[in-house]
């Protein structure tokens, strides 16, 4: 019975950790440079952002060398800011993409960046699977014609970009 349940925690864990099909983290990728704020220009619904505009998140060094986040949005239905801070380690390698982040004590999920411009200034972003998506920028607005390269990477990656919501517009 203990295996079992190691079998089935053993399985959870990595599919939390799981990269989608069409999905390959960045190689090179510099956690140094990736440090600061990101506004969320797009992202597919999911329960945990629901509501929110103006979504930002701000990466940090912990001491212990994790990496600290404070994701942040406003609620228009709450009149009020929602702040929720989690920490990010690198899954394998530092200069790979590819972490795992927690906003809920052992729980870690996928946290993938898989396009990333040179200058860092926009990222594309999924989770475990393709249900999660997130395209990230150092501003909050970005040119018509990036957005569309960008809808088209994450098309061909496997997202479904007609759900898309995006924060900043809806909070004009």
């Amino acid at each position: 019975m203990k295996r079992i349940i190691l079998f089935i925690a053993l399985i959870f864990l990595h599919g939390c950790t799981a990269i989608p099909e069409r999905v390959k983290p960045v190689s090179d990728f510099d956690a140094n440079r990736y440090l600061g704020t990101w506004y969320e220009i797009a992202r597919l619904d999911h329960s945990f952002e629901r509501g929110l505009t103006n979504v930002s998140a701000n990466y940090s060094f912990n001491d212990d060398g994790t990496i600290k986040v404070i994701n942040r949005g406003w609620s228009e239905q709450d009149q009020i800011w929602n702040e929720a801070i989690g920490k990010a380690k690198f899954v394998q390698d530092a200069d790979v993409g590819h972490l795992k982040v927690s906003f809920f004590g052992p729980f870690y999920s996928s946290y993938v960046v898989f396009y990333l411009e040179p200058d860092y200034s926009t990222a594309l972003v999924s989770g475990y699977n393709n249900e999660y998506f997130w395209i990230l920028s150092r501003n909050t607005t970005i040119p018509d014609y990036k957005l569309n390269k960008y809808l088209r990477i994450a098309e061909q990656a496997g997202f479904n970009t007609e759900s898309l919501i995006f924060p900043f517009r809806s909070a004009e």
